[in-house]
């Protein structure tokens, strides 16, 4: 299904439900104005009614006096005074307030069934637009997935076929050698992530959690992958918090969620030259992990977004970067499992940039009990979507 289809599909449903909620409200007015009319015509009807038969009985009393009691009976609705049949206006008032007290209820009915209507539209076209969202995300998906496979799979084609018809020279070689193990750690990153997000949709558990401490196992992290990040342009600095940040993880979740974070901030900073700051701080009894880049920064409305599965803004026909859309949700999900957060934020003082903030509770003082229960998953290789 191509983009310029769901947006016709998305420009259809707009249609539709616009329609529906024009004949909705025009056939809600169109039964109040019917039913105040029809109550004013029936008011006046029965009115004029009484006014004759107070005008008849005046005609029978005057040929026939002894029946005005029998009049009386049969008409409650008519009074006699001063010799003459009246309307009692007490009964035409009660018959007028409970002809209002019908229309006030009509009235009720139609807000309170226009309300409900309403509110089922709403909730429908919301999930409407939520399937529109997860088939433009799938569609994006499969997009990348392709993108992902297809390019490191054709280059390598193209230096095997090089090297089949072309001796080359030792130091070619050796170049068209680093360039297979670069599409090959391409390819494997991104199937590792695919499979990554399938475990853990299956809660599965890899890694045993146990205390750690992030202020020392953070900068060997950092020191472990420094030399891929930095043969990308990647200037990282690591500030260390100067105190233990013993927390329950798992390394393995761990090292995806820092992976994943330092792949993100690289891959949106343009330049060559790509600052990216790791710092580690203590905020009451919670352990903080904040990434911070200057790249092209987050729009506000997209902070939550970027986390969910498959999320990528932009069409994948014209993207640029890398990824299929895996890496932050596998964050996220691997942070929550261990019990912590993470937030999408602008850089402070209006400066270009994002900052990931993860904050994990610490472990506390006596607890020693190894393993997790719900341990999260994925793979320490993987990187941001």
């Amino acid at each position: 299904m191509t983009t310029k289809h769901l947006r016709r599909r998305a420009r259809f449903t707009q249609w539709a439900f616009g329609f529906v909620v024009v004949f909705t409200v025009a056939q809600v007015a169109w039964w109040l104005w019917f039913q105040a009319d029809y109550i004013g015509r029936v008011t006046d009807a029965t009115e004029a009614a009484w006014r004759d038969d107070a005008a008849l009985a005046d005609r029978i009393a005057a040929i026939e006096p002894a029946a005005i009691d029998e009049l009386l009976a049969a008409h409650p609705h008519l009074r006699y005074e001063d010799g003459r049949f009246a309307v009692d206006q007490l009964r035409l008032e009660a018959f007028v307030d409970e002809q209002r007290s019908a229309l006030r209820m009509y009235r009720y009915e139609g807000v309170f069934f226009l309300l409900i209507v309403m509110t089922g539209l709403v909730l429908l076209a919301r999930s409407l637009a939520a399937e529109r969202e997860l088939e433009r995300r799938q569609h994006n998906f499969l997009l990348a997935v392709t993108h992902e496979f297809k390019t490191p799979i054709s280059a390598m084609r193209l230096l095997i076929e090089t090297l089949q018809y072309r001796k080359p020279s030792p130091e070619r070689l050796e170049e068209y050698l680093r360039r297979m193990d670069r599409e090959l750690t391409r390819l494997q990153h991104s199937s590792d992530q695919v499979l990554a997000s399938a475990r853990l949709e299956q809660l599965a558990h890899q890694g045993e959690a146990r205390r750690e401490d992030l202020d020392r196992l953070v900068p060997a992290l950092v020191a472990k992958v420094r030399g891929s990040f930095e043969a990308r342009g990647a200037r990282l600095t690591v500030e260390p918090a100067g105190e233990p940040l013993e927390v329950r993880a798992s390394p393995e979740a761990f090292e995806l969620v820092l992976t994943n974070l330092l792949d993100n901030a690289v891959k949106y900073s343009p330049g060559e030259e790509k600052p990216v700051l790791v710092r580690l701080a203590r905020r009451g009894d919670q352990a903080v992990l904040v990434v911070e880049d200057e790249g092209v920064g987050v729009p506000p409305a997209e902070a939550d977004k970027v986390f969910e599965r498959f999320y990528r803004p932009g069409s994948e026909m014209t993207r640029r970067s890398r990824g299929v859309g895996l890496g932050l949700y596998l964050v996220r999900s691997n942070v929550e499992m261990m019990g912590g957060r993470v937030a999408c934020q602008p850089r402070p003082d209006g400066r270009r940039g994002t900052r990931f903030t993860v904050t994990l509770p610490l472990a506390p003082a006596a607890d020693a009990a190894p393993g997790l229960q719900g341990a999260p998953v994925g793979q320490a290789a993987g990187r941001s979507a």
